[in-house]
């Protein structure tokens, strides 16, 4: 559908139109109440013509994927976690990326209730996000990577396309709680993040329960 509101030119125009398309249906029911009924019918069906006459661009369209722009000689690699930010499973499926130029940023998704997120609640989720973020950054860190991290939105998705944007990535790698446990999988994130984004993603499953059972 035609935006009449994209451009001053193309507000005028619009306006010019409506005006002139009450007039015509002033007089015409001057004239006639039926006739003016008709016009009025004629005037709306021409403006509704008029605005669905152009599509705007890229309505519709699939969102664009990102690719990564990443240093010459630098590999980085996106880490999106939450609960799972600290797994004994994610640091080992991580020793591949034992390199030098290796550099990683973990994003940590403040994720929070229905409840607590309509009362703008967050506060509390962000801190526990951070808690785990600092301890898993900490972690990784003396391991001998290269790494920072940072809380991002509570869509995985969108905190996905925010830290491309900004970090580039030449990898991403999913964190979640096994399947029957992980909201995100129950929500195909994996499958979607995919789909949406032109960068390999590897999905890593950490069972914590298991791990604390074992520790």
């Amino acid at each position: 559908m035609r935006n009449p509101l994209r451009s001053e030119a193309e507000a005028f125009r619009f306006l010019i139109a409506v005006i002139i398309g009450a007039l015509v249906i002033f007089g015409a029911a001057r004239i006639d109440t039926w006739l003016g009924v008709a016009a009025a019918i004629v005037a709306v069906a021409g403006i509704g013509w008029w605005l669905k006459d152009e599509p705007v661009p890229g309505a519709g369209d699939a969102p664009p994927k990102l690719t990564s722009a990443t240093p010459p000689g630098t590999h980085r690699v996106l880490i999106v976690a939450n609960e799972t930010v600290g797994g004994a499973a994610l640091r080992a499926a991580l020793e591949r990326l034992r390199q030098a130029e290796t550099e990683l940023l973990v994003v940590a998704p403040a994720l929070t209730s229905p409840v607590r997120h309509w009362a703008s609640d967050v506060d509390g989720a962000r801190a526990d996000a951070e808690g785990r973020l600092n301890e898993s950054v900490a972690r990784l860190t003396a391991a001998g990577f290269k790494v920072r991290g940072e809380i991002g939105d509570q869509d995985p998705l969108v905190a996905i396309e925010d830290a491309l944007r900004t970090f580039g990535a030449d990898e991403v790698v999913i964190s979640t709680h096994p399947p029957g446990r992980s909201h995100w999988l129950e929500q195909d994130l994996v499958g979607k993040a995919k789909a949406r984004f032109a960068v390999p993603i590897t999905h890593v499953v950490v069972d914590l329960a298991s791990e604390q059972a074992r520790a």
